[in-house]
């Protein structure tokens, strides 16, 4: 297995708790952790030329002025980036994690991690960017593409860090959710805590089933978890049982129906990651 945690990290308040909870990964995995920055295409290079706005008859000198903008603009996004990057890194060392490998990259997030992902166990990245301060009820606009796209565990941070102890697990018996089953079973993260495992239904007894099948997996990998049955949507109900038994961390399989169906039924997915006051670990 692999075993590498990748943090994305943009300069955002998010980025701290990103670091951290990389860090709190590592010290019950012993994996190494990568710090990645990528820079847009035009932010990272000469590329977004402004001088091509130019109408014809320009001076040569209003060019020049305009082609060393963009270099300048380039590396001030370089320097940035790396700043960014020798901040994550010194916040990893607070975490006792020492080997760690930061990567700046330019072009596509999407692209970037693709590319280093056989070499991950898991990535975590921060619920909102440093574009997203606009829209405190949204979500990150790379967050969904990030969960959609990745093959392995998704930890998505809040703005806030705090030691995990009690952890939900959200649960419904579909093919993500045993995946987030049968690796928490496998998993020395989950060793010591308090797992709690959820479902939301009317009480009867197909929920409990479900519930006692993914108990006896937890308890075959030395995992003692409680059930329980909460009643309501899914996103309200268990957003309800966080803040009243004061959960530290959320576990749920991730978008279990295609994206276009989630545009048109709606995605519970994305309606806890919004809800959720919490840290949520998603599994595909």
């Amino acid at each position: 297995m692999t075993n590498k945690i990748l943090a994305l990290v943009d300069g955002s308040a998010h980025s701290r708790s990103v670091c951290l909870h990389a860090a709190w990964i590592a010290q019950r995995l012993g994996p190494s952790v990568e710090l990645l920055h990528v820079l847009g295409r035009r932010e990272g290079g000469a590329g977004g030329d402004l001088s091509g706005a130019l109408q014809l008859g320009a001076r040569t000198a209003l060019l020049e002025q305009l082609a060393e903008l963009d270099a300048q603009r380039a590396k001030l996004a370089q320097a940035k980036g790396r700043a960014i990057l020798d901040d994550a890194q010194a916040i990893l060392a607070e975490g006792a994690v020492t080997e760690v490998t930061p990567r700046l990259r330019q072009g596509d997030l999407i692209e970037a991690v693709s590319e280093l992902e056989p070499t991950l166990r898991a990535l975590v990245i921060g619920r909102r960017g440093e574009a997203a301060g606009f829209a405190a009820g949204h979500l990150g606009s790379n967050l969904e593409r990030i969960i959609r796209s990745s093959k392995v565990p998704v930890f998505v941070a809040t703005a806030d860090y705090r030691p995990i102890s009690r952890v939900l697990v959200a649960y419904d018996g579909g093919d993500s959710a045993r995946t987030a089953i049968r690796r928490m079973a496998e998993s020395a993260v989950f060793e010591g805590l308090e797992i709690t495992l959820a479902c939301s239904g009317s009480g009867g007894g197909d929920c409990q089933r479900k519930l006692d099948e993914a108990q006896a997996v937890l308890a075959a990998g030395g995992l003692q978890a409680s059930t329980a049955i909460v009643s309501g949507e899914p996103d309200v109900a268990l957003q309800k049982k966080i803040e009243a038994e004061s959960f530290d961390l959320l576990v749920m399989g991730a978008y279990g129906h295609s994206r276009i169906r989630s545009l048109i039924i709606g995605s519970t997915t994305t309606a806890m990651l919004q809800s959720a006051s919490i840290p949520v670990l998603l599994y595909r």
